[in-house]
């Protein structure tokens, strides 16, 4: 790699003042003069046809002054005939209190017709389970079926004779693995504010994980050419895929247009947890063959993914499949994948959307068949690990990438550790596939005339993004990283970009900074040239560098960025410097995770507890190693409680557990030392070589867990979440089978 003076630096963060010293906005902090307040009307029901709906004592309550239903807009953000999950909403209120609006749901009246709930995926995919929705039809490579279903989409991917494959192998096992809806668990619940101005353009405040994703929702919600709908970014308390749907954000903004006046809209923690958007359930079904040897023969699959009441933008199940078994070669493979709604939460994208449910399936049915095979969990993984020009399941075949490196580095890092010592311990090791979001991005960049710069963004920070881009800026004129500003602008001041999501923002975005930064060297080299005093110096003999462009081989040859910049500016100067990025970028920087987790069961009562966590990953190149380490480690806390305590428990439909106190998170006291190795193997595509990082370290966690908890007592549980009651009575019927 080559050597940089900013990028790979452990630097702070640029939010990080703010956000310590409760400076940082977000949503809930906005408020407006002459401000109303909104509150939503839900369905207690799971599936019901509306019969009656009447607001009239609402409308007529003093303090109410606008009541909104589906009649009032287009799009299924409010229903109507029919509820189709617990929390859908029905009604939305604007009041001078939220005291009065909640009274006023109180007035209206709803007439039920209570339907069968279908909660069951398997249920669901039955030929006479009841309909969730009457016009819904399979979708599919081919095209679209002709009857109704509850399958939403169906995908299949075919590759050499799977039968002659299982004929090959000496080992053949099939099994299936299920895993539960669960929460993205951000800290800040869902709030909006919204304004309309005397010539009806509205202005909205929300977290949101794309400010021109979230105009373009609320435009269609309310029927309005985007040019008459300004969404400004405000500070972001978690996203994780679950914000790139609003759910406040439209409402309010209807309300506002009702009424005339700024609306603000928040959820209750109770709210977000039962009536907002979740990661899929799912069920899937491994049969996979492998020689004494150790290589694969064939995989057959089955992918199903509950989708809630509403069918997914982009299928679960052709994500999850092709990201589960991406990671290894696979001569003879079939995938069947199917996305099914159900009475439940809609689904949405979470961390590596679709991935850690695969990944807890296929690196479950992997240890299972080193076990049979009496081989190394580890050794056998890298012996069928893919390597740059094979293909993922789809026949794509995979750029240059750092699989087989970060493998090495995980097996050389055990090695040196040693194996867990003690009753009851074990250690499981598992794999994970991200391919990456693609996307388009822009962005501006500004030459200050004392030689610092500016870089106007329209993408959301998540995760420290406008650190890692505010270091490229500073890397490439070569001045101090405190001498960059980073200015997040509305739908009406930055350039277009997509969604912060796929991991493709520091990848994606950092393209086009990239560029931008090129547009504003050119100028600034032709500027200087005539003014370095040196004949047939061409751009290429120009470096940037301590705030000067300098030629590379004479260094006392020199102008500043400074001069360089007001020289451009005034009445004599050609112009202001500011340079243009603009990409559109199709091809992912697929991502390797290798993790590994010591873990120590606890007989008697069933509780795990995880000793230690190591978790290996090719990042291209750590733009912020800081920074790389903290998104690692958070997404292991997350699937830490996917694995072992995230479930949602439901009753006809209706959530039981929406607080924290009984949907149980994983707290300080429940995660272990987090060691990183950051591996940096170079993309093909993007600055530096850098992929991205936020997702890959969610989707091996799962099975790693799992795989541990097989390695210390000998069970293998193949349903999350592996709960200390669902471990205690597994080891009670191994005590009795013994």
């Amino acid at each position: 790699m080559p050597e940089y003076s900013v990028v790979g630096q452990r630097l702070s963060r640029v939010d990080a003042l703010d956000k310590v010293t409760g400076k940082a906005r977000y949503s809930a902090d906005i408020n407006l003069p002459d401000m109303l307040h909104g509150k939503v009307l839900r369905s207690p029901y799971a599936h019901a046809r509306v019969l009656r709906l009447d607001v009239s004592r609402a409308r007529a309550l003093a303090g109410v002054m606008a009541v909104i239903t589906a009649t009032d807009a287009s799009g299924d953000q409010l229903a109507k005939e029919k509820a189709i999950f617990a929390g859908q909403p029905l009604a939305a209120v604007a009041a001078i209190s939220p005291d009065i609006a909640e009274e006023a749901l109180d007035l209206i009246t709803v007439d039920y017709e209570e339907l069968t709930p279908v909660i069951d995926v398997l249920e669901a995919i039955k030929p006479k389970a009841p309909l969730i929705h009457p016009n819904l039809y399979t979708e599919s490579q081919t095209g679209k079926t002709t009857t109704p279903s509850n399958i939403s989409y169906h995908i299949e991917f075919k590759r050499g004779d799977v039968e002659a494959g299982f004929r090959e192998a000496d080992v053949v096992l099939e099994n299936t693995f299920r895993t539960q809806t669960v929460n993205h668990g951000y800290l800040e619940p869902r709030a909006a504010v919204a304004a309309i101005d005397l010539e009806g353009k509205i202005t909205v405040w929300t977290g949101s994980q794309g400010i021109f994703a979230a105009r373009a929702q609320i435009a269609s919600f309310l029927n309005l050419p985007l040019s008459r709908i300004r969404v400004v970014p405000v500070e972001v308390g978690g996203g994780f895929g679950g914000k790139n749907t609003l759910l406040l954000a439209p409402l309010c903004a209807l309300l506002a247009q009702k009424t005339g006046r700024p609306v603000k809209m928040v959820m209750t923690r109770e709210e977000d947890l039962s009536a907002s958007r979740v990661a899929p359930a799912s069920v899937i079904t491994l049969k996979m063959g492998a020689t004494r040897e150790g290589y694969l023969t064939a995989v057959s699959a089955t992918f199903i993914y509950d989708d809630g009441a509403f069918p997914q933008r982009l299928p679960s199940a052709q994500g999850g499949s092709i990201n589960g078994l991406g990671p290894y070669r696979i001569p003879n493979l079939k995938i069947d994948g199917y996305d099914v709604v159900t009475n439940k939460l809609p689904s949405v994208a979470y961390r590596a959307p679709a991935t850690p449910q695969a990944a807890f399936a296929v690196e479950s049915q992997l240890d299972l068949l080193a076990q049979a095979l009496g081989m190394d969990p580890l050794q056998f993984r890298i012996r069928n690990a893919v390597e740059e020009g094979d293909l993922m399941p789809n026949d794509v075949p995979f750029p240059r990438i750092g699989f087989k490196e970060t493998l090495e580095k995980m097996a050389k890092y055990l090695e040196q550790r040693g194996k867990p010592e003690g009753k009851n311990r074990g250690r499981g090791v598992a794999c994970g596939l991200w391919r990456g979001g693609t996307g388009s991005s822009a962005t501006h960049v500004n030459m200050n005339a004392d030689g610092s710069a500016v870089l106007i963004v329209g993408s959301v920070d998540l995760t420290g993004s406008r650190t890692s881009l505010a270091q490229m800026v500073a890397e490439e004129f070569g001045i101090p990283f405190k001498a960059v500003t980073v200015v997040s602008g509305d739908t009406e001041t930055a350039p277009y970009s997509d969604i912060s999501a796929g991991s493709r923002t520091t990848h994606q975005m950092g393209s086009a900074v990239y560029q931008a930064c090129q547009d504003v060297k050119a100028q600034l080299t032709r500027l200087a040239i005539p003014r370095l005093g040196v004949e047939g110096v061409l751009p290429g003999d120009i470096e940037f560098t301590q705030g000067c462009v300098r030629i590379k081989e004479m260094p006392e040859k020199f102008v500043s960025l400074a001069d360089l910049a007001r020289q451009s500016i005034g009445s004599s100067g050609e112009g202001p410097i500011t340079g243009r990025g603009s990409v559109r970028v199709a091809q992912p920087a697929p991502m390797f995770a290798v993790q590994a987790a010591d873990v120590e069961v606890d007989r008697e009562t069933g509780k795990v507890k995880i000793l230690s966590y190591v978790a290996a990953q090719d990042v291209g190149l750590a733009v912020n190693p800081t920074l790389v380490e903290g998104q690692m480690q958070g997404a292991i806390a997350q699937g830490i409680g996917w694995a072992l305590m995230e479930n949602y428990i439901f009753q006809k439909g209706v959530m039981q557990n929406a607080t924290f106190l009984d949907y149980r998170l994983p707290t300080a006291v429940d995660l272990p030392f987090m060691a990183t190795i950051l591996v940096e193997v170079g993309s093909a595509a993007g600055p530096y070589g850098v992929r991205g990082v936020g997702e890959p370290p969610i989707v091996p966690t799962l099975a790693a867990i799992a795989n541990a908890i097989d390695n210390a007592v000998g069970i293998r549980l193949k349903e999350l979440p592996i709960t200390p009651e669902a471990l205690f009575w597994a080891l009670r019927e191994q005590e009795k089978s013994k």
